[in-house]
């Protein structure tokens, strides 16, 4: 088996890698770099046939709902093959609706776990693992007797943790090449500090919502599913109802699974911002709203239950908020990459914070691995070879890893 890593090799993010085989070709992730703006227009990899078609390219396979990772994907030729988890396809096409990273994509076939797809040369196995998008699968790709093992993104200190331990003890067998992320290993000190993990979070927020007086303002991502848990079992620990917005509860439904908090659960009631109502009206997809209504809350339920509520809070709600009338003791929780409130939007939110004198507490887990867990990982499959992806420090995997071999973006080579 041939391979390129096409992008990644040297950053986090923008993930693609080409494997080849006897004038055959399979893709793995066909993502945008983190460093390129959501609406900023973006060449396709320099893979064949991926903008105009080709039989030679018998498929792209996208490891889970991240733009790093599914960016470029609406860009494909609809002659292209691909293949996605299902969850993921719903995910991403109802948040397309939100103006969220989504996207528009028509399948050809699903992953799941442990069910494997023959691709013409390519056999490709799944692993569903833990990582802070739903749905998201490490791959083993087979040809000829080679064997090639994609982590993707994962980690091993989230709601699905036991996933992480299943790869552990049940590793893919005679693996020549592991393509390994390493979002976690350093250039400075080599490794980044250990990450809270998301039971950690629940507790300190639990804590957090018990000791506010007012309203809590909840500033996540809505596809980031297992923070949605942690956020619920906060509040409910704390005596107070999780307030998702029009985007969170349209996800949660999307998941197609029962134990993810939905807009009808007792402990759960749904705000819909100014700028997702305008949204409905203007495209007259009234339904939408109409499916919630029942556990609908408005601006006058902000501020006489105020005590009682986390909010899911969005940037673009801060004017109808003050309007509302409900910030009196409130708190706010950030609970995302901490590096997004030097952007200028968070930017903008810590300075709006400020002026309404809103104290704001950082709460996050990382969706990536350590490094103590990769070494686990890379213990238990015991690759041939180790090859970096997603690392800003691909040069500091020596220090860590056995047998690894670095390559840079465009350069083919043989698993």
């Amino acid at each position: 088996m041939r391979v390129c890593i096409h992008r990644g090799s040297q950053e986090i993010g923008g993930n693609c890698i080409e494997l080849g085989h006897g004038g055959q070709r399979l893709v793995l992730d066909v993502g945008r770099p983190l460093d390129a703006g959501l609406d900023e227009a973006l060449p396709l990899p320099a893979v064949d046939a991926l903008a105009d078609g080709d039989p030679s390219l018998v498929g792209v396979v996208v490891s889970h709902g991240h733009p790093d990772h599914f960016g470029l994907a609406e860009q494909l030729h609809s002659a292209v093959s691909l293949y996605i988890g299902e969850a993921t396809a719903r995910i991403l096409q109802e948040a397309r609706f939100f103006a969220a990273p989504g996207a528009d994509l028509v399948p050809d076939g699903y992953l799941r776990h442990g069910e494997t797809l023959e691709l013409d040369a390519f056999r490709l196995t799944p692993y569903l693992v833990d990582h802070s998008a739903f749905d998201a699968y490490a791959l083993l790709v087979e040809v000829d007797g080679c064997r090639l093992f994609y982590s993707a993104d994962l980690r091993g200190h989230g709601r699905k943790a036991e996933l992480f331990e299943e790869l552990i003890n049940h590793p893919p067998q005679r693996v020549d090449v592991l393509l390994l992320e390493g979002t976690h290993v350093r250039a400075r000190d080599g490794v980044a500090p250990n990450p809270l993990i998301e039971s950690e979070v629940e507790d300190r927020l639990g804590e957090l919502f018990y000791d506010t007086t007012g309203m809590v303002l909840a500033a996540y991502s809505a596809q980031n599913i297992d923070r949605l848990v942690t956020l619920y079992r906060a509040a409910k620990r704390a005596g107070r109802k999780l307030v998702l917005d029009l985007y969170g509860a349209t996800i949660a439904a999307a998941t197609g699974t029962e134990s993810i908090p939905q807009a009808d659960w007792d402990g759960v009631r749904v705000y819909v911002p100014l700028a997702q109502r305008v949204r409905v009206k203007r495209t007259q997809e009234f339904e939408r709203v109409e499916q919630i209504h029942a556990h609908r809350i408005f601006a006058k339920d902000l501020r006489d239950r105020a005590g009682e509520l986390v909010l899911t809070f969005r940037g673009s709600m801060t004017r109808e908020l003050e309007q509302a009338d409900c910030l009196t003791d409130a708190h706010a929780v950030w609970s995302l990459w901490a590096g997004y409130l030097e952007r200028p939007s968070g930017e903008a939110v810590r300075r709006w914070l400020e002026r309404h004198r809103i104290p704001l507490t950082v709460m996050h887990a990382s969706g990536h691995a350590t490094v103590a867990d990769l070494q686990r990982l890379t213990a238990a499959i015991q690759p041939g070879r180790v090859v970096p992806i997603h690392t800003l420090a691909p040069w500091r995997f020596h220090d860590f890893f056995p047998r690894v071999e670095l390559r840079a973006d465009g350069e083919w080579w043989d698993a």
